[in-house]
């Protein structure tokens, strides 16, 4: 057998290795418990992927070369954000990584059909199949990496959360249809210019489909986007003939879909409703919100979960803010030790990205069998005597099941409402997300603790000692 074969068959060996080490990996990440080393799982397949990649025997030196200075530019890149990207600052950084790998692929795309349009011989040419794969490789991989800009600039507050003018969906659907256009074009006649028109309307449409989606539908905008890079990848795997890239493609694309389902669902909307209403860009309720806000003191709040049996939990975007998943922790803590029993509730689209509040509360320590999901926990929140809210805001807004008129209208939240008292921590007045008000907080039953995230927990452990001389039992 020739060495040349022998290694041939040594890569697509390694590529199926990778492949299955992504693929556990990805399962693995379905748990809380396995999700760290399932990261690394994956890590170590796209590793051995890039690896196998530099034996290949067609790669020129240049290529090589190049090659490595862009692995040496992205890894201390990755590294360095990696080390000082807050966790607050996660959301964004998901998007831009997603935005990345959306680039690349229509960057493959790219390099394929114009080297094919340009050069002319047969080591560039593309078969009919090959081509509209690249083409539609390319166009996702393109609406992936502008779109995910997009949902990077509103998260970390570069731009404002929606930009909507009149007419923008025409202006929308004809710029998606001119970059079809020119893909058909470019199928049938392999012409420079018409592949820079098409990246151009792609790239385009993109940024115009990202810009009116409102603030509170970026968990979803932004595992939908995941999605499209998982299908770009693997389209534009079959275009290289790479094992790797088709596989490792194909099963990101399946599990980003199936989470971008799942969010969908959780919200009670389809993807299409997501893409192409108005939901999260503001507006008042057309119900009159009857009552007042009630403040708190935390002494007084002290109290008050000092006499509760049951105490639930409910983080959102307000404590990865403040930094404060360690301090509501030990104060989860300090009621344990009290006797009380204890649960965090996760809405599924707490956060700013998909698992955003299981990653926060993970980080500070907390146990998984206390975290439950909103289906687990809401027939609880009758029974609970003191429910926390702490930075939440439109997944616990009643007005999603009563105001018709309203954004979130549909959307299932978690039924903090029916709580016997609700303890809601908050630095102000200002409203969710989605920009309406919140109906729990003028409820009777509704305290507002106005005060940073840490520094209210600071106040309520403190005031928890105080009350039975420090100690519990």
């Amino acid at each position: 057998m020739q060495a040349s074969t022998i290694i041939h068959l040594l890569i697509q060996a390694s590529y199926f290795a990778a492949a299955v080490l992504l693929i556990l990996g990805i399962k693995r990440m379905a748990s809380p418990v396995t999700a760290r080393s399932g990261i690394q799982w994956a890590g170590v397949g796209v590793l051995v992927a890039v690896i196998a990649t530099f034996f290949h025997g067609n790669v020129s030196t240049t290529n090589l070369l190049l090659m490595i200075v862009a692995i040496g530019i992205s890894t201390a890149a990755a590294w360095y954000s990696g080390k000082k990207v807050a966790m607050t600052d996660m959301p964004q950084m998901v998007a831009l990584y997603n935005g990345m790998g959306g680039g690349s692929a229509a960057a493959i795309g790219a390099s394929a059909l114009l080297g094919a349009a340009i050069s002319g011989d047969a080591e560039h040419a593309l078969t009919q199949t090959q081509t509209i794969l690249a083409v539609i490789g390319a166009l996702i991989g393109s609406i992936s990496f502008t779109g995910s800009l997009i949902a990077f600039a509103k998260l970390q507050g570069l731009m404002d959360k929606t930009f909507r003018f009149k007419g923008q969906q025409v202006v929308n659907g004809l710029c998606f249809l001119a970059a079809a256009a020119l893909g058909a074009v470019v199928v049938y006649h392999m012409q420079a210019h018409a592949i820079v028109l098409f990246f151009v309307f792609a790239l385009l449409f993109g940024i115009l489909m990202t810009l009116p989606i409102g603030g509170a539908d970026m968990p979803v905008v932004i595992s939908l986007y995941n999605a499209f890079t998982g299908l770009a990848v693997g389209f534009e795997g079959f275009v290289q003939q790479n094992v790797a890239l088709i596989i490792a493609g194909t099963v990101v694309g399946a599990a980003g879909t199936l989470l971008t389902r799942l969010m969908a669902k959780a919200m009670n909307r389809s993807i299409s409703n997501v893409l192409f209403s108005n939901f999260g860009g503001g507006g008042a309720s057309a119900q009159e919100i009857k009552g007042s806000m009630k403040p708190i003191e935390a002494d007084d709040a002290a109290s008050l979960l000092y006499l509760a049996e049951k105490v639930i939990i409910v983080p959102g975007y307000g404590m990865a803010v403040a930094q404060a998943q360690h301090k509501i922790w030990e104060l989860a803590q300090q009621l344990i030790k009290r006797d009380k029993d204890v649960k965090f509730a996760i809405h599924p689209v707490a956060g700013r990205m998909p698992g955003h509040m299981n990653v926060l509360l993970a980080e500070a320590g907390v146990p998984y069998d206390l975290i439950a999901d909103m289906d687990d926990i809401n027939p609880e929140f009758p029974n609970c005597d003191v429910a926390i809210v702490i930075g939440a805001n439109d997944v616990v807004n009643p007005v999603a099941k009563t105001d018709k008129s309203s954004p979130i209208y549909g959307m299932p939240i978690l039924d903090v409402a029916k709580a016997k008292q609700v303890i809601v921590i908050k630095r102000g007045k200002g409203t969710g997300f989605a920009g309406i008000e919140n109906a729990l907080f003028y409820q009777d039953n509704c305290k507002m603790l106005y005060d940073d995230g840490k520094e209210a927990a600071n106040k309520l452990i403190a005031g928890l000692k105080a009350v039975d001389g420090g100690g519990g039992h």
